[in-house]
């Protein structure tokens, strides 16, 4: 009983720790560290990434906390489908947000690019989500392996290493989400892969 609960509150750190939220900071941080926009100043992408992380990251989950304290939901109700309609109308009005604010201050194509990405996967999760319940945890994760592809072809660096680490945490955390029951494994596998379709086509393409 001991050994179930230990893994139950690891897969709970896991989820936590790996939340959606995270995929623009990621894609990002990989942005500044492998391609020429290193050579940025430290303040520049300093102050980018204070921004992101404040619209995608720390506003959406301040205020879908507060939404979850009102209905009087625990962190599994909050789970059901059909309660994740309002979260994403937040996390998707809080990107559009921050989308706004770095093409007004005219900051580079490849950094809005990330943002469009992680639109791209909120918008087609909730989309999905009306008829089945799709896992954003292993869509935001897939994200990150979609944008590495992206810009491994852009910039014509190896990302091979890299996407073996995001392919490493994509199966802990399905995993994670399978053990805590919030997901079934298609459901893990499909989020994975839409995220990764979606980063991929948007840096490209868009």
């Amino acid at each position: 009983m001991s050994r179930e609960k230990d893994i139950i509150f690891i897969a709970r750190v896991v989820s936590l720790l790996f939340t959606p939220f995270y995929l623009p900071l990621f894609g990002l941080i990989i942005l500044f560290t492998l391609s020429y926009l290193s050579l940025l100043p430290i303040s520049y992408r300093l102050q980018v990434l204070a921004m992101v992380y404040f619209f995608t990251i720390l506003l959406p989950t301040y205020l879908i906390h507060f939404y979850r304290r009102h209905q009087g939901w625990n962190l599994i109700e909050m789970g059901r489908r059909e309660r994740r309609v309002v979260p994403y109308v937040i996390s998707i009005g809080c990107y559009m947000a921050c989308l706004w604010l770095l093409r007004i201050t005219h900051v580079f194509h490849f950094i809005s690019g990330i943002l469009i990405a992680a639109l791209l996967v909120q918008m087609v999760c909730a989309f999905i989500n009306i008829w089945w319940k799709i896992s954003t945890h292993t869509a935001a994760i897939g994200g990150v392996a979609g944008a590495l592809f992206a810009f491994a072809e852009i910039f014509g660096f190896n990302p091979v290493w890299w996407l073996c680490l995001v392919l490493i945490v994509a199966g802990i955390l399905g995993s994670a989400r399978m053990i805590l029951r919030q997901h079934s494994l298609p459901q893990v596998v499909a989020g994975f892969f839409v995220g990764l379709v979606c980063a991929a086509v948007a840096i490209l393409f868009l």
